[in-house]
């Protein structure tokens, strides 16, 4: 990862506006920045949420708060809680996520 011309700045994360995404089930609200070629996100899953496809692209994710189901192609399942993480490389684990009960997250990709 190479952070190139992003100058020092402060994000407000109240002040970013919220985009929901509708899943297969709930919904995920985005805030989002743009670095570059990164992307920075604090999304909020509803409780039930359910991802409605597979995602391909990496991530560094933070659960903030809540728990996170992940589950890759191939079957296995993480069950993630606030303050652990995971990361993922592009096109190396397709995965999807599900919420039972509600989470925030801070998502790096």
């Amino acid at each position: 990862m190479r952070l190139e011309d992003t100058p020092f700045d402060v994000t407000t994360w109240a002040a970013v506006p919220v985009v929901e995404h509708p899943g297969a089930n709930g919904v995920a609200r985005w805030r989002s920045c743009q670095f570059g070629h990164l992307r920075v996100r604090m999304v909020e899953y509803s409780p039930g949420y359910r991802a409605d496809h597979w995602c391909t692209r990496g991530h560094i994710l933070l659960v903030l708060e809540g728990e996170l189901v992940t589950e890759l192609s191939d079957g296995k399942v993480y069950t993630i809680p606030a303050g652990s993480s995971y990361q993922v490389g592009d096109d190396l684990s397709a995965h999807r996520s599900t919420a039972p009960r509600g989470a925030r997250l801070f998502v790096v990709d």
